[in-house]
């Protein structure tokens, strides 16, 4: 593979790497996104051409252990891609061609970040010595949303003769990208039918089996002569024949329309997806016109990082920008944890928002609103879940999807041993901190106080609630506490010997649950009063109730051992870990879990973390909102001791998650400067080097992606805002102390951040918006509109 700045190139083809190609090379534009795969192959083992619109889900019923286990599926649409040749000698059809194929010679397919497209190159050579050349050019439209585009180009070089070709809408695709999921039940669309709509149009239409999602679908394959149409099957196809001849090349342009039911402003899909490919220009004027929307969004999130980070770290962007563009901001969807380009995690939405949206806050603040408007609309299904666990507020799922109700599997199959065990995922009760903390982020960074004041209020308050109920006094301790919970790290799901599952005081559990409770009481205290009043009317809130989340929000338990903070009460009495041990045994030790259970032992034994867990505390806060947040608590966390929090957990850690790396680098840039930039490589690298082992080619890791830059917007610059301010306090790595980007804030587009040794220049673009106040250690600054400042640094020691 080579890179350039705004290019990936694939030389040659390689099967067991083509999963990790199509995933990287998936086009996409928020609305819908098509996998990187070759039109001419089917879901076979090596390919899997898979399309997907943003929460279009179906709930599907299998027979798992002698259990009837039900499951919601982000559902594979059905596959435009398909366009197969063959060449036609001696009055005799030849084999189809494919990539891999005892034919090919050559193979080059290039991801062009900038203009959004994928191109491919294929050589073949069949036994007499006939050579074809096939270019492809590929889009999913960028500006128009429901459309996308593949143009083909054959050329033969050295002789005449005919060529077939075939392009097909393809309706019997199921849900099999994941090998462990393939024991379950896969077939989710029903009611294919097939049909024509003009001479060079085919259309298919189908639902899905539960949700009863209509999907239409239309395909205009154009070329040098009239096709020939048929419908065998699920399938929708148009035959033609070419006459090629060496210096004339045959082209053949498809473009496809795909609709659905929840879409607005339609009355039927298929009649909508009809109308919108007979009205599409040719491919010359949907190429442009999708070029200059990718143009305006790269201007939008400009970014500048020199060398390799730079070139992933575009290529990140460009993966966010796919799944969450501008097109987002009008759909009822969330933050799919493994974007639009696979079927891992099922298309559910977990906590990845929280790493996604502060990067998403300072560019696109619409997508944020709507991301967090998704959030809204399934609060009553959240206040429904907590009713039935006994308690008041919203309890948010773990994994959601459609409409909110709790998507997580209650077991899972370990594929190193072939056994399904238990899942008690859904214990993940922090799943409503980040949701709070969001809300909180999105409204200080765009200054949306009406989101802040009703939609935001009502969640963080139900949230509030939750946790209140949640937790319990104990007249021992004199604290609160909150028991049967699992944390960010996964890992430990229950106590070592344990009947029933959770572990209690979650350290980054409690104290996000006492920052919760003490920015609603802010919050609160802060609405104009007719809105307060209107609130504490619909939602019954009482006095004893803000008084109690007063008492909880400053007397939560945190637990500590060795001069630590815990990450649960009792991980200090656990086991410690022959770590060299089961490396030399295993290799890769990343997935802890799976080898002990295949050994027939428990990561619940041990003091080893999958991820980040306690040190997610010093991802979310600043080390001086940390130690107020604690200072709240009672308890006394000073330089020193998170040092050592910060060492001790570093090597009990496997790095089982791709938001590992990420959130360990975020942390060392602040305390062990020297060590963060290894970790940052890693997260850089976590998708494009797949080091998780094969995860990548079933979808990217949007997390990790999104936070990638983050780390450099906020991570490095030590950017927050808070109070109506942008605060500075930067952290320059070596390895990254020379970067630039945009960013959006509070109505101010285009603000300009270069950071260099030594200082930091902003540029405000003009405008008629109020001056923005910029806050760094020790200084305060006001920069007008049209106004551009350098703003010098102490000197930094590495």
């Amino acid at each position: 593979m080579t890179r350039t700045d705004w290019t990936w190139v694939y030389e040659g083809y390689a099967p067991e790497r083509e999963s990790l190609r199509e995933s990287l090379c998936t086009l996409g534009n928020g609305y819908f996104a098509t996998r990187g795969a070759a039109s001419e192959c089917a879901a076979d083992g090596v390919h899997y051409p898979g399309t997907y619109v943003a929460g279009c889900y179906n709930r599907l019923t299998s027979t798992v252990a002698g259990r009837q286990v039900e499951n919601e599926d982000l559902v594979n649409l059905p596959n435009w891609l398909v366009l197969r040749y063959r060449v036609n000698g001696g009055g005799r059809p030849g084999p189809w061609l494919t990539p891999g194929g005892r034919s090919m010679v050559h193979h080059q397919q290039t991801l062009d970040l900038g203009q959004g497209t994928l191109e491919r190159v294929t050589r073949y050579e069949d036994d007499q010595g006939r050579r074809l050349a096939v270019r492809q050019h590929r889009l999913v439209h960028m500006a128009d949303p429901h459309l996308a585009a593949l143009r083909t180009v054959f050329s033969a070089e050295n002789w005449a003769g005919t060529l077939e070709v075939e392009a097909a809408l393809d309706g019997s695709v199921e849900n099999t990208g994941v090998a462990r999921y393939r024991q379950l039940a896969t077939r989710h669309l029903i009611h294919v039918h097939t049909g024509d709509a003009a001479p060079d149009t085919v259309w298919l239409r189908c639902r899905t089996s539960t949700s009863d999602i209509r999907v239409g679908m239309a395909s205009r394959t154009t070329a040098p002569v009239d096709g020939v149409s048929s419908h065998p099957g699920r399938r929708a196809v148009q035959r033609f024949r070419l006459e090629l001849e060496p210096g004339r090349a045959a082209v053949v342009d498809k473009t496809v329309a795909l609709h659905t039911s929840h879409d607005p402003a339609i009355s039927d899909p298929l009649h909508a997806a009809v109308d919108r490919v007979g009205r599409a220009g040719p491919f010359e004027t949907l190429l442009s016109s999708h070029r200059a929307a990718w143009q305006q969004l790269w201007r939008r999130a400009e970014l500048e990082v020199a060398d390799e980070a730079g070139r992933i770290l575009r290529l990140h962007l460009f993966h966010v920008l796919q799944t969450l563009s501008p097109h987002t901001a009008d759909l009822d969807v969330g933050v799919p944890a493994r974007g639009l380009h696979g079927e891992a995690y099922r298309g559910h939405i977990f906590w990845d928002e929280l790493f996604v949206l502060p990067y998403l806050n300072l560019h696109f603040p619409e997508v944020s609103r709507a991301l967090l408007t998704y959030r809204h609309r399934r609060l009553e299904r959240a206040r429904f879940a907590a009713l039935d666990e006994g308690c008041t507020g919203a309890m948010y799922p773990w994994q959601s999807g459609s409409d909110g109700r709790e998507e997580a599997q209650r077991l899972h199959l370990n594929p190193r041993s072939g056994r399904w065990v238990p899942d008690h995922s859904h214990l993940q009760h922090h799943v409503g901190s980040a949701i709070a903390y969001n809300v909180w982020q999105y409204c200080e960074a765009s200054g949306d106080d009406e989101f802040l004041h009703t939609k935001g209020a009502e969640m963080l308050l139900q949230i509030a609630r939750f946790y209140a109920c949640r937790a319990t006094h104990d007249p021992v301790l004199g604290r609160y506490r909150i028991r049967g919970v699992v944390g960010p790290d996964e890992y430990h799901d229950a106590y070592p010997g344990a009947v029933e599952p959770g572990l209690d005081d979650n350290a980054y559990t409690n104290v996000t649950a006492a920052w919760v409770l003490g920015h609603t009481l802010d919050l609160l205290r802060s609405l104009p009063e007719p809105r307060r009043r209107e609130l504490v009317e619909r939602t019954g809130l009482h006095h004893s109730e803000l008084e109690l989340w007063e008492d909880v929000s400053r007397m939560l338990h945190v637990p500590f051992h060795d001069g630590v903070i815990s990450q649960f009460e009792g991980f200090g009495e656990l086991a410690e870990f022959d770590w060299e041990g089961h490396r030399r045994r295993f290799g890769d030790i990343r997935r802890l879990d799976r080898i002990l259970e295949a050994e027939g032992d428990s990561v619940n034994r041990y003091k080893v973390s999958k991820q980040a867990d306690v040190l997610m505390l010093g991802y979310l806060f600043s080390p001086a909102e940390l130690r107020a947040l604690f200072s709240r608590l009672g308890y006394v966390l000073d330089e020193e001791m998170w040092r050592r929090t910060v060492d001790y957990y570093l090597h009990r850690t496997s790095h089982g998650s791709t938001l590992s790396g990420l959130v360990h680098g975020w942390v060392l840039a602040r305390v062990r400067r020297s060590e963060a930039w290894r970790f940052c490589q890693e997260a850089l690298e976590g998708d494009i080097a797949d080091v998780q082992g094969g995860t990548t080619g079933e979808g990217i890791h949007l997390g990790a992606m999104a936070g990638t830059l983050d780390l450099v917007q906020r991570g490095l610059t030590g950017l927050e805002t808070r109070g109506g301010a942008l605060r500075l306090d930067p952290v320059p790595l070596p390895e990254l102390s020379e970067f630039c980007f945009t960013l959006r804030y509070r109505g101010h587009w285009g603000v300009r951040l270069r950071a260099a040794p030594g200082g930091m220049h902003i540029a405000v673009p003009d405008s008629g918006r109020d001056p923005i106040d910029v806050e760094l250690p020790g200084r305060a600054v006001l920069i007008e509109p049209g106004e551009e400042r350098e703003l010098p640094l102490p000197a930094v020691e590495y």
